[in-house]
């Protein structure tokens, strides 16, 4: 047995860093930085270090790094020079239950100096040298995975092409090693994303030369908004748009659309402005365009015809157009527009190969589930939505887990095994949802069914959110009883649960978002989360739950905490679109802190038409 407790260990290792000062000419750059710093400890360290670039070293080609730094924990554990800050480390306990942040231990106990030289011969080839202060004594010497004689380390790698790196390594003093590095670089995509062009705006001909093109008496006709709408819809189809009402005055029209092919809400819009510009009379002066998400109207941009005909080829377009644009609020309703008689009842429905993983099971600490699922979504009115998702798994081992649960409080989520074992056919949801704006800047859900795979339920919405706003305020409240695990009918389990949430955009990217009220298990707390979402449409972020459930009584990782991370489909294919990759990494998911699963919250489906996701790819209205 080694002599930390444990004959196997596997552990999840949450590290930060920050960098405090950038490099300068003189000045190198310098970062603290803290390892595995909410763990049970084992992996703890904290360091900081300091690192210069030079670009040649006498008459030797290539640039170098030189790093020197100050490390604590395991990063002290060889060659420790004493405690400069003083005050003894606490030992590693093996029944910790980890997750909480180790304040106790950052920054305590002996150090020790570490160091290290990389030379970049060229683009392709690198050669680095490191003095290191870790002992490996979890490695070495309790569980004699290998033997440590060295402090030096060595080090080639060879970046074969833009995605494959490979190195090989003496390590320790006797050990050699190789690897192979796939690398992903999001602001690289893996296909180019390709947009088919459109026309260029149509320019009317000058009032002066053409009176007659600007007469108004076109609106006089009865059946002038259902010709221009029949006439705008193949324009709007052809640009990957699908027009839901168009209403039109003598000098004004409100276009309201769905936009199912573009990630960014400004593509749609500009080619919105484009096809109305192609299609509307030249009195026609004003653009009022609206989004419509899931019978949401979202908001109305507003845009003068003239100011699209006059900046198309200006050198600053973009910025130029936008601060002509306007922004405002989209009424609920459209009285007097010619609607698209084609969009309702509609029936949709996606068959394909889905991967389900689990992660941190002690005995496997990844396990997976692939099958085949099924889904179909029926509209029957605008705002009406009835649908569900089949799984069918073909294979995988998560049910061949036998960590049952041992939870002190209602198993809401640690019965997770008992599900996956019940059956290889899952009806994962069932329901049926009304969503409307009871005014301008409010919008309302009320779902009903079998919501998610373990609950089942009524569950209800209210969110506050001005189109120019980055404050949004929401009310979600719902009762929902246990789902039996064959996945019909219910257990004895029900309870009433809902959050009150604040959402607020920082800028640049950054979202944040804080929920208070009653979980799934009837514990009241808080959940955190910030989330960076980027142009190319990547997201991602972390969050945490802290409720009145103890760490004693919540079990191993002691609160809820994860990372959530989208990838749009686009990235990889190169095509527009709208579909994500998304995927939530827990420590460990326990009881404490469990949230309801709801299809189609509102807060993602109202903001992405707002004015501040519009702005943030408005550079993208000419595509």
């Amino acid at each position: 047995d080694s002599t930390d407790g444990f004959q196997t260990y596997r552990d999840r290792s949450f590290d930060v860093r920050y960098q405090l000062k950038k490099e300068s000419r003189i000045w190198p750059s310098i970062t603290v930085g803290l390892q595995d710093f909410a763990g049970t400890g084992i992996y703890a360290g904290e360091y900081v270090v300091a690192t210069k670039s030079f670009d040649s070293v006498g008459s030797i080609p290539g640039t170098f790094k030189v790093t020197a730094g100050l490390g604590w924990g395991r990063l002290a554990s060889s060659g420790a020079i004493g405690s400069p800050l003083g005050g003894p480390r606490p030992a590693f306990d093996a029944q910790s239950r980890g997750g909480s942040p180790s304040f106790d231990q950052w920054f305590r106990g002996e150090a020790a100096p570490f160091a290290g030289v990389e030379w970049q011969i060229n683009d392709r080839w690198g050669l680095k040298a490191e003095y290191s202060s870790d002992a490996y004594e979890a490695e070495a010497v309790n569980r004699g995975v290998f033997t440590r004689k060295s402090r030096f380390n060595f080090g080639a790698e060879y970046q074969y092409s833009d995605r494959l790196r490979l190195g090989a390594y003496y390590l320790y003093g006797s050990e050699f090693g190789i690897n192979a590095q796939l690398q992903l670089n999001p602001k690289q995509p893996a296909a180019p994303l390709r947009v088919t062009p459109t026309a260029p705006i149509k320019q009317r001909p000058s009032r002066a030369s053409q009176p007659e093109a600007y007469s108004t008496a076109w609106s006089e006709t009865q059946s002038a908004p259902q010709t221009m709408r029949d006439q705008l819809k193949p324009v709007l189809k052809s640009s990957g748009l699908t027009l839901v009402a168009l209403q039109v005055g003598p000098s004004s029209a409100e276009l309201r659309f769905r936009n199912g092919t573009y990630g960014a809400m400004s593509v749609a819009v500009g080619r919105a402005a484009r096809a109305m510009a192609q299609v509307l009379p030249a009195s026609v002066e004003t653009f009022r365009i609206v989004p419509v998400q899931n019978g949401l109207a979202q908001s109305a941009v507003i845009i003068r015809r003239s100011d699209l005909e006059a900046l198309e080829f200006d050198p600053q377009a973009a910025d130029a157009l936008l601060a002509v644009t306007g922004f405002g609020a989209a009424t609920p309703n459209l009285p007097g527009a010619a609607v698209n008689g084609d969009l309702y009842p509609d029936f949709a429905w996606s068959i394909g190969p889905y991967v389900d993983p689990s992660y941190f099971d002690p005995d496997d600490p990844v396990r997976a589930d692939a099958g085949i699922e099924g889904s179909f979504k029926f509209r029957p009115a605008p705002g009406w939505e009835i649908g569900g998702l089949v799984k069918h798994r073909l294979l995988g081992n998560v049910n061949d887990s036998t960590r049952l649960s041992n939870s002190r409080i209602a198993r809401v989520r640690t019965d997770g095994l008992l599900y996956s074992q019940a059956s290889d056919t899952a009806l994962a949801n069932l329901y049926v949802s009304r969503q409307w704006k009871p005014g301008n800047d409010v919008y309302a859900r009320v779902t009903a069914g079998y919501l998610e795979r373990m609950f089942g339920g009524v569950s209800t919405e209210v969110l506050w959110k001005p189109v120019a706003s980055r404050l949004a305020l929401g009310v979600e409240a719902n009762y929902v009883k246990q789902r039996d695990f064959s996945g019909f009918g219910f257990q004895s389990y029900g309870v009433a649960t809902g959050h009150a949430s604040a959402y607020y955009e920082f800028g640049g990217g950054y979202l944040g978002q804080v929920d208070v009220g009653r979980y799934l298990a009837g514990d009241i707390g808080t959940t955190v989360t910030m989330t960076r979402e980027f142009s190319n449409g990547w997201r991602v972020g972390g969050f945490f739950t802290l409720t009145d459930v103890s760490s004693t009584d919540f079990g191993e990782g002691s609160f809820d905490k994860g990372i959530n991370l989208s990838i749009p489909v686009s990235w990889f294919l190169g095509t527009p679109g709208q579909r994500t990759i998304n995927t939530t990494i827990r420590p460990i998911q326990r009881d404490g802190g469990a949230r309801l699963s709801v299809p189609g919250r509102l807060y993602e489906q109202v903001r992405s038409g707002h004015r501040n996701a519009i702005e943030s790819e408005w550079s993208r209205v000419w595509e």
